[in-house]
This record gives structure tokens, C-alpha cells and sequence, in this order.
């Protein structure tokens, strides 16, 4: 039997369990700073299976040094990352899995058809908050990894299990990873991309710009200055950045099939503290797209020149510039070279599995593939089961076939890249 009929029979034989051990992971809430429950759960798996466990709070002391990191808080206790090392034999290429095992909240649960810390089943999918983003592509991986261990394949390089935090808000359980030493030749991360293949990744910051007007009040508002209608001015720039920057993209092969592929975001126009006053201040919060290959930096400074070329537009910001912060995530683009030998292999081990050419594209989202290629010099790859349009999503799901489909990639792809110790086949 070949070791592709024995991955595949070894996966089915153990669906269920695989299933089951999903729905507990869905039944833990693991909003921001509630990981713990979840994590432990990982981390006895990833034991009773052999592997070399490390489970710690990462330390925000450590973290503050990495220009990498924003905080959004400073004390991770109780907030564990959980690694599991498979030592390889001999000196082999060695892979990262890594997945994030924090979600965002569930929102308004009476708008769930199933309830979103359930672990549903319903016509071969599973519900719940985070099946898709991204505990359904963590459970592919353990899936890969538990089924080369299962049917006995000893790999001559290594393979690090990452169960993460803290991604949905900034990364900060990947880079503690890296800052604790954990390394390797390339990174698969199994973020929603729909069993697409993502070679590059965009990054993502938040801002907050300010806008300032005069206040008077609303029966003589033309003695003040509306901060609100400086405002909209910000946002038609911001509006035209977007296009600006978007248009070389479009051309890009990884981009052809999507609209806006670093998209701006804003999320939050405010300003104003009475109906009867003239708002004097505004500000506009918003997410702002990184292109791959661009530096963090990079994307700020047009950004902000965007902004200091407001005065050319209307002389009122000649003396009230609109200024910017950045705060919240601070995500760097990440990705490998199109060339690069596990890129090749997941392409093959995708037709060997589905008799048909994979979508290599680029994702429209950061991942925290970017801290693993610019903070830890890691090549990194996304491809996963889950759904874009679920994440962050009312009645999120996972298609369960997707979820092993993808582990028996993977398992395929894992063993062509550490390779096989003492093996004739």
C-alpha cells in the first residue's frame, strides 16, 4: 500500500474522532484573553501523540523589543501558546504548521441560526464561532500531522505545531513563538482560503485620523467650521489612496480576480457632541491594505504624504492638518518566491488528491504569515479548508471533506518536503 492510500484510509478510519475533537475546540469561547481552555485541550493531544510540548504566556517585555509588535495589552497571562515539536530523524527541511487559536466575538447570538459556540454538524458542515477562521484549518494540520505519525513514518526534519494567540489582534503569539527560537524552512499556515493557494499575503494596519473644525453653535453654523465636513474630504482622499494604490495590482496575475486587492477600510467615522453644535473634531478609523512586498513603513509614509497634500485640496488644512496614529495591528505582508520547492509541492499534491490544477493566488487579508517571513525570515504559505465569506461571519462554518481533503495534502506535501528516513518507497 502507498503511502498516499495509506494516509487516506488512516484519515477516514479516524473522522470521527477528528470531528469530535473539532466541536470541543468549537464549544471553547476563545475570544481574546479566554485561550486558555481551548489550549490545554491542544496541548494534551499534541502529548498523548508523542511530540515535544511547550505551552507558555508570552511575555510582553520580550515582545515590546520587536518594532513588530503594538500591544494591545500588557499582560498575556493566562493566555498560553502551545508548540508541539515531531523531531525529525536526521538533519531534513524542516516545516512549520502554524494556526491561531483566538476568534473574534460572536456579536449578536440571536441572529446564529445554531449557536455559535455549538460545534453543529448539519449536511457536512460544522457551526460555530471560528470553524472557519481558523480552528477547521488547525484540525487539518493536527489531522496531517497525527496521520504521519499514526501509520508510522518517521520524517528526517522537523515539524513545529503552532496553536497560537492573539492574531485577530495583532500577532502576538506568532512573534513570541519566533522570539522563543522556534524556526523553520518554510511555514504553512491554513488560514480560510477555500483550498486555494496563497504564496503571498498582504498586511494590514489601523489608523485614526483627526480632523479638526470650529465649534459654534448649530443656529449660526456658519460661524464655525464642521470637522464632519473636512472629514468627508479625508474620506474621498483615503477613497482615491485606495484606487491609487490598488491599479498596478490589478495587473498582478495572483490579483487579476479581485477588485480591490489591498483594500482601506473605514470603520469608524465619528465627530460632533451635541445635534445643536458644530462639530469641532472628527476622526476616521479604518484599516489600511499592505501590498506584499512592501514595507510596513512603506504604506505609512504614502499614507501620511496623502494627508500633508490635503492643504492643495482645501486651504483649510494648511493650518489644521489632519493627523494620523497607528494603532492596533500592525500585520507585515508576507509570502515566498514563486519559485520556491513548496510551492511546487503543494501544487502537486493538490492534482494527485484532486484531479485538478489548484487557484495560486494572493490573499486580500493579513495573516500572521507576514511576522513569520519578516520577523522570522520564514517562507510562508497559506492554504486552508475553510470559507472567506464566513469569517467574521453570522452562522459560521467549516465543510468537514474540505477539513480532510486538505490534512491529506498536506500529509503528502509534509513528507516530500522533510522526507522519509530509511524508506524504499
Amino acid at each position: 500500500m502507498s503511502f498516499h492510500e495509506k494516509i487516506k484510509d488512516n484519515i477516514h478510519k479516524n473522522k470521527d474522532d477528528y470531528i469530535k475533537f473539532l466541536q470541543e475546540i468549537v464549544q471553547e469561547p476563545t475570544t481574546t484573553e479566554n485561550e486558555q481552555g481551548a489550549q490545554k485541550l491542544v496541548a494534551e493531544r499534541l502529548k498523548e501523540k508523542g511530540l515535544e510540548v511547550d505551552v507558555w504566556d508570552p511575555d510582553y517585555d520580550e515582545l515590546i523589543k520587536s518594532k513588530f509588535f503594538n500591544p494591545l495589552r500588557d499582560n498575556y497571562e493566562g493566555s498560553p501558546n502551545v508548540v508541539g515539536v515531531l523531531k525529525g530523524t536526521e538533519d531534513g527541511r524542516s516545516l512549520i504548521l502554524n494556526g491561531h487559536i483566538d476568534v473574534v466575538p460572536a456579536g449578536d447570538e440571536s441572529k446564529w441560526t445554531y449557536d455559535p459556540y455549538g460545534g453543529q454538524v448539519v449536511d457536512g458542515k460544522l457551526y460555530g464561532r471560528g470553524t472557519t477562521d481558523m480552528k477547521g484549518g488547525n484540525i487539518a494540520t493536527l489531522i496531517a500531522l497525527e496521520t504521519i505519525i499514526n501509520i508510522g513514518i518517521e520524517l528526517k526534519g522537523d515539524v513545529i505545531y503552532e496553536s497560537v494567540i492573539e492574531e485577530e489582534t495583532g500577532g502576538a503569539g506568532t512573534l513570541a513563538a519566533i522570539q522563543r527560537g522556534y524556526k523553520a524552512d518554510v511555514a504553512i499556515i491554513p488560514e480560510p482560503s477555500e483550498m486555494r493557494i496563497f504564496p503571498k499575503q498582504q498586511g494590514s494596519l489601523w489608523f485614526e485620523v483627526t480632523v479638526k473644525g470650529v465649534s459654534a453653535h448649530g443656529g449660526t453654523r456658519y460661524e464655525g467650521v464642521s470637522a464632519l465636513e473636512k472629514g468627508w474630504i479625508v474620506f474621498e482622499e483615503i477613497m482615491n489612496l485606495e484606487e491609487k494604490r490598488n491599479k498596478p495590482l490589478r495587473k498582478d496575475p495572483l490579483y487579476k480576480d479581485n477588485p480591490i486587492p489591498i483594500p482601506i477600510n473605514i470603520g469608524q467615522f465619528n465627530g460632533g457632541y451635541f445635534p445643536s453644535a458644530v462639530a469641532e473634531e472628527a476622526t476616521l478609523q479604518g484599516r489600511y491594505g499592505v501590498a506584499p512586498g512592501e514595507s510596513l513603513e512603506e504604506a505609512k509614509e504614502e499614507f501620511i504624504s496623502m494627508l500633508d497634500n490635503l492643504k492643495y485640496i482645501d486651504e483649510w488644512f494648511e493650518n489644521k492638518p489632519a493627523t494620523v496614529e497607528w494603532g492596533g495591528i500592525h500585520l507585515p505582508p508576507g509570502g515566498c518566491d514563486l519559485d520556491h520547492p513548496m510551492l511546487e509541492i503543494l501544487k502537486g499534491k493538490y492534482v494527485e488528491v484532486e484531479k485538478e490544477e489548484p487557484v495560486i493566488a494572493g490573499s486580500n487579508w493579513g495573516t500572521d504569515g507576514g511576522l513569520l517571513t519578516q520577523a522570522g525570515g520564514i517562507p510562508s504559505i497559506i492554504f486552508g479548508p475553510g470559507t472567506t465569506s464566513m469569517a467574521h461571519f453570522t452562522d459560521e462554518y467549516v465543510e468537514l471533506d474540505k477539513i480532510f481533503k486538505t490534512a491529506e495534502i498536506i500529509a503528502l506535501a509534509m513528507i516530500d518536503w522533510c522526507e522519509v528516513a530509511n524508506s524504499d518507497e
